[in-house]
Protein backbone atom coordinates (compact mmCIF):
# COMPACT_ATOMS: atom_id res chain seq x y z
CA UNK A 1 0.00 0.00 0.00
CA UNK A 2 1.29 3.18 -1.05
CA UNK A 3 1.89 5.55 1.74
CA UNK A 4 -0.46 9.09 2.53
CA UNK A 5 2.34 11.69 1.86
CA UNK A 6 2.76 15.00 3.94
CA UNK A 7 3.89 17.99 2.24
CA UNK A 8 4.85 19.88 5.45
CA UNK A 9 5.99 18.31 8.69
CA UNK A 10 4.22 19.45 11.95
CA UNK A 11 5.80 19.50 15.00
CA UNK A 12 5.94 16.89 17.34
CA UNK A 13 6.98 17.58 20.96
CA UNK A 14 7.63 13.57 23.27
CA UNK A 15 6.82 13.52 26.22
CA UNK A 16 7.11 11.84 29.30
CA UNK A 17 6.51 8.50 31.68
CA UNK A 18 3.61 6.04 30.43
CA UNK A 19 2.44 8.65 27.53
CA UNK A 20 5.86 8.37 25.95
CA UNK A 21 5.39 4.63 25.74
CA UNK A 22 2.04 5.02 24.23
CA UNK A 23 3.42 7.56 22.09
CA UNK A 24 6.14 5.18 20.25
CA UNK A 25 3.15 2.32 20.04
CA UNK A 26 0.88 4.85 18.39
CA UNK A 27 3.23 6.02 16.13
CA UNK A 28 4.43 2.85 14.81
CA UNK A 29 0.58 0.14 14.80
CA UNK A 30 -1.10 3.10 13.99
CA UNK A 31 0.80 5.94 12.00
CA UNK A 32 4.05 5.17 10.59
CA UNK A 33 2.54 1.73 8.25
CA UNK A 34 -0.12 4.12 6.60
CA UNK A 35 1.69 7.94 6.57
CA UNK A 36 4.72 9.01 5.28
CA UNK A 37 5.21 10.73 8.45
CA UNK A 38 7.15 13.76 8.40
CA UNK A 39 7.67 15.82 11.92
CA UNK A 40 10.09 18.17 13.24
CA UNK A 41 10.60 16.57 16.71
CA UNK A 42 11.24 17.65 19.80
CA UNK A 43 12.17 16.12 23.30
CA UNK A 44 10.20 17.96 25.79
CA UNK A 45 11.22 14.38 28.29
CA UNK A 46 11.89 16.12 31.54
CA UNK A 47 15.88 14.61 31.38
CA UNK A 48 16.42 16.48 27.83
CA UNK A 49 14.50 19.76 29.27
CA UNK A 50 16.88 19.72 32.03
CA UNK A 51 19.84 18.85 29.83
CA UNK A 52 18.93 22.16 27.77
CA UNK A 53 17.69 24.41 30.83
CA UNK A 54 14.41 24.08 29.33
CA UNK A 55 15.73 25.61 25.81
CA UNK A 56 14.09 22.69 24.13
CA UNK A 57 10.51 23.36 25.38
CA UNK A 58 11.47 27.56 23.61
CA UNK A 59 12.52 25.93 20.88
CA UNK A 60 9.36 23.86 20.23
CA UNK A 61 7.34 26.37 20.88
CA UNK A 62 8.78 28.69 18.77
CA UNK A 63 8.84 25.61 15.69
CA UNK A 64 4.89 25.48 16.39
CA UNK A 65 4.98 29.48 14.93
CA UNK A 66 6.72 28.21 11.74
CA UNK A 67 5.18 25.49 10.66
CA UNK A 68 1.40 26.40 12.50
CA UNK A 69 0.24 22.57 13.86
CA UNK A 70 1.63 20.55 16.92
CA UNK A 71 1.31 17.77 18.32
CA UNK A 72 2.32 17.39 21.95
CA UNK A 73 2.88 14.14 24.58
CA UNK A 74 1.95 14.53 28.10
CA UNK A 75 5.21 15.92 29.76
CA UNK A 76 5.60 16.42 33.89
CA UNK A 77 5.58 19.66 35.49
CA UNK A 78 8.10 18.65 38.24
CA UNK A 79 7.35 19.13 41.99
CA UNK A 80 9.93 18.95 45.01
CA UNK A 81 9.99 14.54 44.49
CA UNK A 82 10.84 15.33 41.04
CA UNK A 83 13.81 17.51 41.91
CA UNK A 84 15.16 14.51 43.46
CA UNK A 85 13.71 11.60 40.97
CA UNK A 86 15.20 13.45 38.15
CA UNK A 87 18.00 15.42 40.09
CA UNK A 88 17.45 18.51 38.45
CA UNK A 89 19.28 21.59 38.22
CA UNK A 90 15.66 23.33 38.92
CA UNK A 91 11.92 23.16 39.15
CA UNK A 92 11.30 23.75 35.59
CA UNK A 93 8.16 25.65 34.64
CA UNK A 94 5.30 23.45 33.65
CA UNK A 95 6.19 22.95 29.77
CA UNK A 96 2.25 23.71 28.69
CA UNK A 97 2.81 27.03 30.41
CA UNK A 98 5.77 28.03 28.50
CA UNK A 99 4.09 27.17 25.32
CA UNK A 100 1.23 28.82 26.01
CA UNK A 101 2.69 31.85 26.75
CA UNK A 102 4.44 31.71 23.70
CA UNK A 103 1.41 31.04 21.34
CA UNK A 104 -0.87 33.36 23.41
CA UNK A 105 -3.89 30.73 22.62
CA UNK A 106 -6.98 29.66 24.37
CA UNK A 107 -6.94 26.25 24.98
CA UNK A 108 -10.15 24.35 24.04
CA UNK A 109 -10.84 20.60 25.78
CA UNK A 110 -13.65 18.47 24.98
CA UNK A 111 -15.01 15.38 25.48
CA UNK A 112 -14.81 11.62 23.57
CA UNK A 113 -18.39 10.84 23.11
CA UNK A 114 -18.84 6.99 22.86
CA UNK A 115 -21.73 4.64 23.90
CA UNK A 116 -21.74 2.48 26.67
CA UNK A 117 -19.68 5.14 28.09
CA UNK A 118 -22.18 7.45 29.90
CA UNK A 119 -21.94 10.65 31.66
CA UNK A 120 -21.88 10.39 35.47
CA UNK A 121 -24.26 13.34 35.79
CA UNK A 122 -27.33 11.87 34.29
CA UNK A 123 -28.96 15.36 32.35
CA UNK A 124 -25.97 16.05 30.49
CA UNK A 125 -26.76 15.09 26.99
CA UNK A 126 -24.25 17.06 24.90
CA UNK A 127 -20.61 17.38 25.49
CA UNK A 128 -18.90 20.55 27.12
CA UNK A 129 -16.20 22.42 26.00
CA UNK A 130 -13.85 24.24 27.89
CA UNK A 131 -12.34 27.25 27.19
CA UNK A 132 -9.26 27.80 29.38
CA UNK A 133 -7.25 31.04 28.85
CA UNK A 134 -3.76 30.26 28.22
CA UNK A 135 -2.02 32.92 29.71
CA UNK A 136 -0.58 34.21 32.94
CA UNK A 137 -2.82 34.14 36.36
CA UNK A 138 -0.57 31.46 39.18
CA UNK A 139 1.31 29.91 35.91
CA UNK A 140 3.35 32.73 35.87
CA UNK A 141 3.04 33.48 39.54
CA UNK A 142 5.75 35.04 41.58
CA UNK A 143 5.62 33.73 45.04
CA UNK A 144 7.68 34.59 48.14
CA UNK A 145 7.62 32.92 51.98
CA UNK A 146 7.22 35.26 54.65
CA UNK A 147 10.08 34.60 57.59
CA UNK A 148 8.04 37.03 59.74
CA UNK A 149 6.67 40.28 60.89
CA UNK A 150 6.38 42.92 58.18
CA UNK A 151 5.01 44.85 55.11
CA UNK A 152 4.34 43.56 51.60
CA UNK A 153 3.46 46.45 48.77
CA UNK A 154 2.61 45.67 45.50
CA UNK A 155 4.60 48.63 43.56
CA UNK A 156 3.99 49.53 39.97
CA UNK A 157 7.28 52.13 38.70
CA UNK A 158 6.34 53.59 35.73
CA UNK A 159 8.53 54.46 32.77
CA UNK A 160 8.84 57.88 33.85
CA UNK A 161 9.68 56.40 37.55
CA UNK A 162 6.41 57.38 39.42
CA UNK A 163 5.26 54.91 41.76
CA UNK A 164 1.97 53.32 42.56
CA UNK A 165 1.40 51.33 45.80
CA UNK A 166 -1.06 49.16 46.87
CA UNK A 167 -0.92 47.46 50.81
CA UNK A 168 -0.91 43.22 50.06
CA UNK A 169 -0.95 42.50 53.80
CA UNK A 170 1.01 43.91 56.98
CA UNK A 171 2.14 40.35 58.57
CA UNK A 172 2.26 40.03 62.07
CA UNK A 173 4.26 36.67 61.46
CA UNK A 174 5.32 33.97 58.77
CA UNK A 175 3.45 33.51 55.70
CA UNK A 176 3.29 33.27 52.10
CA UNK A 177 2.67 36.33 49.12
CA UNK A 178 2.00 35.78 45.51
CA UNK A 179 2.16 38.16 42.95
CA UNK A 180 0.31 37.03 39.26
CA UNK A 181 -0.55 39.12 36.21
CA UNK A 182 -2.36 39.19 32.94
CA UNK A 183 -2.72 41.67 30.29
CA UNK A 184 -4.99 43.43 28.32
CA UNK A 185 -3.85 41.91 25.00
CA UNK A 186 -3.93 38.30 25.73
CA UNK A 187 -7.44 38.67 27.64
CA UNK A 188 -8.97 40.14 24.17
CA UNK A 189 -7.09 37.18 22.26
CA UNK A 190 -8.78 34.88 24.78
CA UNK A 191 -12.16 36.93 24.22
CA UNK A 192 -11.62 36.58 20.14
CA UNK A 193 -10.75 32.98 19.86
CA UNK A 194 -14.11 32.16 22.29
CA UNK A 195 -16.24 34.10 20.21
CA UNK A 196 -15.08 32.76 17.16
CA UNK A 197 -14.85 28.98 18.34
CA UNK A 198 -18.42 29.56 19.55
CA UNK A 199 -19.64 31.13 15.85
CA UNK A 200 -17.40 28.00 14.24
CA UNK A 201 -19.21 25.35 16.42
CA UNK A 202 -22.19 27.18 16.38
CA UNK A 203 -23.08 26.86 20.21
CA UNK A 204 -23.73 29.72 22.70
CA UNK A 205 -20.77 30.55 24.65
CA UNK A 206 -20.47 31.20 28.85
CA UNK A 207 -17.88 33.03 30.66
CA UNK A 208 -17.65 33.25 34.40
CA UNK A 209 -15.19 34.88 36.73
CA UNK A 210 -14.98 36.44 40.19
CA UNK A 211 -15.54 39.86 39.67
CA UNK A 212 -17.84 40.23 42.75
CA UNK A 213 -14.92 39.89 44.81
CA UNK A 214 -12.10 40.95 42.30
CA UNK A 215 -13.11 44.02 41.50
CA UNK A 216 -10.33 45.36 39.18
CA UNK A 217 -8.51 41.86 38.05
CA UNK A 218 -11.30 39.53 37.55
CA UNK A 219 -13.60 42.29 36.50
CA UNK A 220 -11.29 43.38 33.52
CA UNK A 221 -11.34 39.74 32.04
CA UNK A 222 -15.71 40.61 32.26
CA UNK A 223 -14.71 44.36 30.70
CA UNK A 224 -12.94 43.23 28.34
CA UNK A 225 -15.07 40.13 27.26
CA UNK A 226 -17.75 42.46 27.01
CA UNK A 227 -16.45 45.26 25.07
CA UNK A 228 -15.71 42.89 22.56
CA UNK A 229 -18.67 41.35 22.02
CA UNK A 230 -20.57 44.29 21.65
CA UNK A 231 -18.29 45.94 19.28
CA UNK A 232 -17.35 42.85 16.55
CA UNK A 233 -19.64 39.99 17.66
CA UNK A 234 -23.47 40.97 18.76
CA UNK A 235 -24.78 40.92 15.47
CA UNK A 236 -22.92 37.85 14.01
CA UNK A 237 -24.07 36.05 17.23
CA UNK A 238 -27.74 36.71 16.58
CA UNK A 239 -27.38 36.01 13.09
CA UNK A 240 -26.06 32.59 14.26
CA UNK A 241 -28.85 31.79 16.84
CA UNK A 242 -26.35 31.64 19.74
CA UNK A 243 -26.37 33.73 22.70
CA UNK A 244 -23.02 35.06 24.50
CA UNK A 245 -23.50 34.46 28.66
CA UNK A 246 -21.64 35.91 31.63
CA UNK A 247 -22.20 35.01 35.16
CA UNK A 248 -20.53 34.02 38.28
CA UNK A 249 -18.03 31.23 38.82
CA UNK A 250 -19.97 29.99 41.61
CA UNK A 251 -23.19 30.99 39.83
CA UNK A 252 -21.74 28.50 36.72
CA UNK A 253 -20.78 25.82 38.37
CA UNK A 254 -24.07 25.32 39.66
CA UNK A 255 -25.55 26.30 36.12
CA UNK A 256 -23.72 23.65 34.77
CA UNK A 257 -24.51 20.57 36.38
CA UNK A 258 -28.15 21.09 35.77
CA UNK A 259 -27.14 21.75 31.93
CA UNK A 260 -28.11 19.68 29.38
CA UNK A 261 -24.35 20.77 28.03
CA UNK A 262 -24.00 21.37 24.79
CA UNK A 263 -22.34 24.44 24.90
CA UNK A 264 -18.54 26.35 25.43
CA UNK A 265 -17.75 26.99 29.00
CA UNK A 266 -14.60 29.85 29.01
CA UNK A 267 -12.42 29.82 32.10
CA UNK A 268 -9.61 32.07 33.18
CA UNK A 269 -6.20 29.62 33.47
CA UNK A 270 -6.59 28.14 36.94
CA UNK A 271 -10.25 27.92 36.69
CA UNK A 272 -10.23 26.02 33.24
CA UNK A 273 -7.42 23.43 34.35
CA UNK A 274 -9.99 22.22 37.49
CA UNK A 275 -12.94 22.22 35.48
CA UNK A 276 -11.93 20.39 32.44
CA UNK A 277 -10.54 17.51 34.52
CA UNK A 278 -14.10 17.64 36.20
CA UNK A 279 -15.86 17.94 33.28
CA UNK A 280 -13.78 14.81 31.46
CA UNK A 281 -13.69 12.68 34.64
CA UNK A 282 -17.54 13.24 34.51
CA UNK A 283 -17.83 12.22 30.90
CA UNK A 284 -16.23 9.52 31.22
CA UNK A 285 -12.32 9.83 31.71
CA UNK A 286 -9.69 12.15 31.96
CA UNK A 287 -8.26 10.15 28.69
CA UNK A 288 -11.04 10.49 26.71
CA UNK A 289 -11.14 14.72 26.64
CA UNK A 290 -9.30 16.58 23.23
CA UNK A 291 -7.68 19.30 24.01
CA UNK A 292 -6.32 21.79 21.44
CA UNK A 293 -4.44 25.36 22.15
CA UNK A 294 -5.38 27.65 19.43
CA UNK A 295 -3.87 31.03 18.83
CA UNK A 296 -5.23 34.16 17.21
CA UNK A 297 -2.81 33.65 14.44
CA UNK A 298 -4.15 30.55 13.34
CA UNK A 299 -1.49 28.18 15.24
CA UNK A 300 -2.76 24.94 16.57
CA UNK A 301 -0.80 22.59 19.06
CA UNK A 302 -3.08 19.25 19.87
CA UNK A 303 -2.19 17.33 22.88
CA UNK A 304 -3.92 14.86 25.38
CA UNK A 305 -6.05 16.18 28.32
CA UNK A 306 -4.07 14.20 31.28
CA UNK A 307 -1.00 13.90 32.43
CA UNK A 308 1.77 11.32 32.25
CA UNK A 309 -0.01 7.87 34.44
CA UNK A 310 2.99 7.73 36.38
CA UNK A 311 1.52 4.98 38.34
CA UNK A 312 1.21 2.93 35.41
CA UNK A 313 4.84 3.97 34.27
CA UNK A 314 6.40 2.64 37.51
CA UNK A 315 4.43 -0.91 36.85
CA UNK A 316 5.96 -1.03 33.59
CA UNK A 317 9.16 -0.60 35.17
CA UNK A 318 8.61 -3.61 36.85
CA UNK A 319 7.46 -5.19 34.50
CA UNK A 320 4.12 -5.52 34.71
CA UNK A 321 0.86 -5.01 32.66
CA UNK A 322 -0.91 -1.83 32.51
CA UNK A 323 -3.79 -1.05 30.85
CA UNK A 324 -3.46 2.63 29.92
CA UNK A 325 -5.90 4.45 28.16
CA UNK A 326 -4.44 6.03 24.88
CA UNK A 327 -7.16 7.90 23.58
CA UNK A 328 -6.60 11.31 23.88
CA UNK A 329 -3.21 10.87 22.92
CA UNK A 330 -4.65 8.95 19.82
CA UNK A 331 -6.57 11.79 19.08
CA UNK A 332 -4.26 14.62 19.79
CA UNK A 333 -2.29 13.04 16.49
CA UNK A 334 -5.65 12.58 14.52
CA UNK A 335 -6.41 16.56 15.17
CA UNK A 336 -2.87 17.65 14.20
CA UNK A 337 -3.31 15.20 11.01
CA UNK A 338 -6.36 16.50 10.24
CA UNK A 339 -5.41 20.40 10.51
CA UNK A 340 -2.35 19.85 8.66
CA UNK A 341 -4.00 18.12 6.11
CA UNK A 342 -6.65 21.29 5.95
CA UNK A 343 -3.74 24.09 5.82
CA UNK A 344 -1.68 22.16 2.97
CA UNK A 345 -5.03 21.34 0.54
CA UNK A 346 -4.36 17.28 1.45
CA UNK A 347 -7.97 15.53 1.66
CA UNK A 348 -6.15 12.43 2.09
CA UNK A 349 -4.70 13.33 5.36
CA UNK A 350 -7.89 14.72 6.46
CA UNK A 351 -9.41 11.30 5.42
CA UNK A 352 -7.20 9.18 7.06
CA UNK A 353 -7.63 11.05 10.61
CA UNK A 354 -11.30 10.64 10.63
CA UNK A 355 -10.90 7.31 9.94
CA UNK A 356 -8.20 6.81 13.12
CA UNK A 357 -10.98 8.06 15.01
CA UNK A 358 -13.83 5.81 13.85
CA UNK A 359 -11.51 2.48 14.58
CA UNK A 360 -11.07 3.92 17.76
CA UNK A 361 -14.50 4.50 18.88
CA UNK A 362 -15.43 1.40 16.77
CA UNK A 363 -13.24 -0.54 19.41
CA UNK A 364 -14.94 1.00 22.39
CA UNK A 365 -18.21 0.21 21.07
CA UNK A 366 -17.59 -3.17 20.14
CA UNK A 367 -16.83 -3.75 24.02
CA UNK A 368 -12.72 -3.79 23.57
CA UNK A 369 -11.46 -1.33 26.04
CA UNK A 370 -9.18 -0.10 28.86
CA UNK A 371 -9.57 -0.91 32.31
CA UNK A 372 -10.26 2.14 33.48
CA UNK A 373 -13.25 2.11 30.33
CA UNK A 374 -14.27 -1.09 31.46
CA UNK A 375 -15.13 -0.19 34.67
CA UNK A 376 -17.65 2.29 34.29
CA UNK A 377 -18.97 1.26 30.80
CA UNK A 378 -22.77 -0.03 30.43
CA UNK A 379 -22.02 -2.68 27.73
CA UNK A 380 -21.91 -6.36 28.96
CA UNK A 381 -19.09 -8.09 29.84
CA UNK A 382 -16.28 -6.22 27.96
CA UNK A 383 -12.98 -7.68 26.98
CA UNK A 384 -10.43 -5.47 29.11
CA UNK A 385 -7.36 -5.27 27.01
CA UNK A 386 -3.72 -4.20 28.14
CA UNK A 387 -2.18 -0.73 26.83
CA UNK A 388 -0.52 -2.50 23.64
CA UNK A 389 -3.51 -4.85 23.15
CA UNK A 390 -5.93 -1.87 23.12
CA UNK A 391 -3.98 -0.12 20.31
CA UNK A 392 -3.31 -3.23 18.20
CA UNK A 393 -7.26 -4.15 18.57
CA UNK A 394 -7.06 -0.31 17.42
CA UNK A 395 -4.97 -1.09 14.47
CA UNK A 396 -6.82 -4.47 13.40
CA UNK A 397 -10.04 -2.16 12.24
CA UNK A 398 -8.36 0.84 10.89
Amino acid sequence: MEKIKMTTPLVEMDGDEMTRILWKMIKDELLIPYIDLKTEYYDLGLEHRNETDDQVTVDSALATKKYKVAVKCATITPNAARMDEYDLKEMWKSPNGTIRAILDGTVFRAPIVVKGIEPCVKNWKKPITIARHAYGDVYKGSEMKIPGAGKVELVYTAEDGTQTKELVHNFDGPGIVQGMHNLNKSIESFARSCFSYALDTKQDLWFATKDTISKKYDHTFKDIFQEIYDAEFDEKFKAAGIEYFYTLIDDAVARVMKSEGGYIWACKNYDGDVMSDMVSSAFGSLAMMTSVLVSPEGYYEYEAAHGTVQRHYYKHLKGEETSTNSVATIFAWTGALRKRGELDGNQELMEFADRLEKATIDTIEAGEMTKDLALITTIENPTVLNSEGFIKAIAKRL
